[in-house]
């Protein structure tokens, strides 16, 4: 209903616009030659006219609307058809109110109603044609822009629909990932509880399940998150390699060194965990002495940057076709985390042993304890 007012009131409107246009178009001349200005015949007859347009308008609109001018050029013949109608019919409907108001433009004594309407079309027809294709001029410019704006907001939600669609892509490729770490190192220290069970150790096996449940109830509070703060991950990485420790007992060192000001720096969560096991897997499991591992984290120029080192035999020549599943995985997904903002570096160490080193932009915990998803 308020669409309808609103409508009512611009079609009134803009023929009153037109009718005082009409109406001064018409007084100039009279006045610029100093003839007499018929006041009461001018303005009233123009108005009359205009207004018996803005009743007829309406239906103008529903014919635009029907046929559209701008889709199919053979509707223009349709609508010069229409045009002489409305043009036939507005005369028609005025000459009955000018005679009425006793304002019909003609000499004494007033005409009857058919010869009226013989007048008024004789000079008035022409405008009256006119008038209509300007109706339809106009909503033909409105339904344009109004059709535009609408592709506009359509194409505006598409792009929103496909970021959204991007990001839950995005998100379900790197849950996808991480969702492979965790029954890697699960399968891995699985099978080190069954053999400590056949070699009859009983309290290291217990003590592994007891661990392995405290690090699979951690594990499962953080499993629908992306990052976690730093202290976080170095409390998943301490448990793991306590787990790894009971099995490898004395041969298995480890170090953990991170400054207390960079606890809430956010880091990928289980970041750490694929890179410690392959130390331990091919550090300490090629070396018949003991192994120290060592994990430090530090921030420079921007950026926070984990290192994770052993001081076993080194890098191994890699196996034809074949790509450790955590280092692909962690890459992969530090490239969909942060792009090109993020490094992963394999190097042999200045002694012996290798380095791996991870660069990370700097982010924070948006609140505090709160973990980021």
């Amino acid at each position: 209903m308020r669409e309808r007012i609103k409508l009512i009131a611009v079609i009134w409107l803009g023929w009153t616009i037109a009718g005082l246009f009409y109406i001064v178009q018409d007084m100039v001349p009279r006045l610029y030659s100093g003839s007499t200005v018929p006041w009461k015949y001018v303005f009233i007859g123009w108005m009359t006219g205009m207004y018996v347009c803005a009743a007829l308008t309406p239906a103008v609109l529903w014919l635009s609307n029907r046929w559209p001018i701008e889709r199919r050029i053979p509707y223009a013949v349709l609508h010069l058809c229409f045009s002489v109608i409305f043009s036939v019919a507005a005369s028609s409907l005025e000459v009955p109110f000018l005679l009425l108001l006793h304002v019909f433009p003609a000499r004494p004594p007033q005409p009857s109603l058919v010869d009226g309407v013989r007048i008024m079309l004789g000079f008035g027809l022409q405008g009256g044609i006119i008038r209509y294709w300007a109706v339809i001029a106009l909503h033909a410019v409105y339904r344009a822009q109004k059709n535009a704006k609408s592709r506009e907001r359509e194409a505006f939600e598409l792009k929103m629909q496909a970021s959204e669609l991007a990001q839950q892509l995005a998100t379900a490729q790197l849950s996808s990932l991480k969702m492979q770490l965790q029954p890697h190192f699960l399968f891995n220290t699985l099978g080190a509880i069954t053999v400590l069970i056949q070699q009859h150790k009983t309290a290291q096996a217990e003590a592994m399940v007891e661990k392995l449940g405290n690090l699979l109830r951690l594990t499962l509070e953080d499993v629908e998150v992306q990052e976690v703060p730093l202290w976080r991950e170095l409390e998943f990485l301490r448990l793991y390699l306590s787990i790894e420790q009971v099995r490898f007992q004395d041969r298995l060192r480890v170090s953990i060194d991170a400054a207390t000001a960079l606890s809430d720096l956010l880091v990928p969560h289980m970041v750490l965990q694929p890179i410690v096991e392959n130390a331990v897997r091919h550090g300490l499991g090629q070396s018949e002495e003991a192994v120290t591992i060592q994990v430090s984290a530090s921030s420079t120029n921007g950026s926070l940057t984990l290192i994770v080192s052993d001081d076993g035999p080194g890098l191994l020549p890699p196996k034809p076709n074949h790509n450790g599943i955590g280092l692909t995985n962690t890459r992969n997904r530090l490239t969909r985390l942060y792009g090109n903002n993020a490094h992963l570096a394999i190097e042999q160490a200045a002694d012996r042993g290798v380095r791996v080193t991870i660069t990370l932009p700097i982010r924070t915990v948006l609140a505090e304890g709160a973990l980021c998803d």
